[in-house]
C-alpha cells in the first residue's frame, strides 16, 4: 500500500486531516542549489514563510525507504550537511532510492509526486525546469514538464530557469495543456529577471481568484498541473545583460567539461553565482522566499473554499 511509503509529520497529517493550508516544498535547493550553511537557513526561512502567510509548509525527501512529507529541523539539517553526497531524485528514482533506503533530495516533478499522493494540492520553488538549450537537438528536457502534465498540484515559482530555453519551454508546456499563468504579471518571468519578453496565458491578480481556477480546473478532472509565475521582488532583480554573460560563459564551460543530465541544472546554476560573485545566490534565495509567500496565501484561499 502507497501509505506503507508515507511518513507525513505529525504537524502537516493534522492540517491535511483538517482542511487547512499546506504547501509543499521541494529539497534539492537544500542539498544541490547552495552550500551548507546557508542552505538550511534557507530552508528554515522558506518555512516560515509560509507560515507567515497562514500555512503549513511539508518540506519533502525521501530518507529511510520512506517519502517524508515535513521534516524536522534536524532532518533539514541532515540534508544540507549532506549536500551533494544525497540522490538528487525525479520520477523514475523513487523505486531505487526507497528500497535501497538511501537518502533522497526530490526535484520539482518528484514533489509534485509526493505531494500528490499526500494531498497536497499548492507547492513552492524557485523555478522550474524546462527544454534546455539546443533541446530540440539533444533532447534535454527536464522531467518536471512532463509532471506537469499529469499531476495535480500548481506550482509557484519564478517562471523557469534563465539557464534554459524557455520559449521552447512555453511550447512544450502548450502542447501538453499546462497552463502558465502571470502572477500580477503578463508576463513570464525569467528566474533572476522579472520579465522574459515571453507572454503568459493568463493574468492572475489574486490568490482567491488563483484557487477558484484551481478548484475549477481538478472539478473538471482536468489532470495535470498550473504554473504560477510569480516574479522576482524588483529589489532583488539582476540586470538581464549581466546575468545572460553569467549564463553564457556558464554553458560554454558546461560545455567544455561535457557535463549534462542531471548533473547540469546544479553545475550551470553554480557557475553563474561565481560568475556573479554571488548576486545571484542572493537572487535566488530572496524569489524562493517570495514564492513561498504567495504559495501560502494561494493555500490558504485554495483550502478556505475546500
Amino acid at each position: 500500500m502507497i501509505k506503507n511509503y508515507l511518513k507525513i509529520n505529525p504537524e502537516v497529517a493534522s492540517a491535511l486531516a483538517d482542511n487547512r493550508p499546506v504547501v509543499a516544498l521541494e529539497s534539492t535547493i537544500i542539498s544541490h542549489g547552495m552550500s551548507f550553511p546557508k542552505n538550511v537557513e534557507t530552508a528554515l526561512a522558506v518555512e516560515q514563510a509560509v507560515r507567515a502567510a497562514g500555512a503549513i509548509p511539508a518540506t519533502i525527501a525521501l530518507m529511510d525507504g520512506k517519502i517524508c512529507i515535513g521534516l524536522s529541523k534536524e532532518e533539514i539539517t541532515l540534508l544540507g550537511k549532506t549536500g551533494l553526497a544525497v540522490t538528487k531524485c525525479s520520477r523514475r528514482d523513487f523505486p531505487f532510492i526507497l528500497t535501497r533506503k538511501r537518502m533522497g533530495a526530490t526535484t520539482v516533478a518528484a514533489t509534485m509526486i509526493a505531494a500528490a499522493l499526500a494531498g497536497i494540492r499548492i507547492f513552492a520553488t524557485g523555478g522550474i525546469g524546462g527544454v534546455h538549450r539546443e533541446g530540440q537537438f539533444n533532447l534535454d528536457i527536464s522531467a518536471d514538464l512532463q509532471e506537469l502534465a499529469r499531476t495535480n498540484v500548481a506550482v509557484i515559482s519564478a517562471g523557469a530557469k534563465a539557464i534554459l530555453d524557455l520559449p521552447l519551454t512555453l511550447e512544450y508546456l502548450e502542447t501538453h495543456g499546462v497552463p502558465v499563468v502571470g502572477y500580477q504579471t503578463d508576463w513570464f518571468p525569467a528566474f533572476y529577471t522579472r520579465n522574459s519578453g515571453l507572454k503568459v496565458d493568463y493574468r492572475v491578480d489574486d490568490a482567491t481568484e488563483m484557487a477558484e481556477i484551481l478548484k475549477t480546473k481538478w472539478t473538471l478532472g482536468l489532470d495535470g498541473g498550473i504554473i504560477v509565475g510569480n516574479p522576482i521582488p524588483e529589489a532583488f532583480e539582476m540586470g538581464k545583460d549581466i546575468i545572460d554573460a553569467a549564463i553564457e560563459e556558464a554553458l560554454a564551460k558546461a560545455k567544455q567539461k561535457n557535463i549534462k543530465g542531471k548533473d547540469l541544472t546544479p553545475f550551470l546554476l553554480g557557475a553563474v553565482e561565481a560568475e556573479t560573485g554571488g548576486r545571484s545566490l542572493d537572487s535566488n534565495i530572496q524569489l524562493v522566499l517570495n514564492n513561498a509567500r504567495v504559495a501560502g496565501e494561494i493555500a490558504k484561499a485554495y483550502y478556505n473554499k475546500s
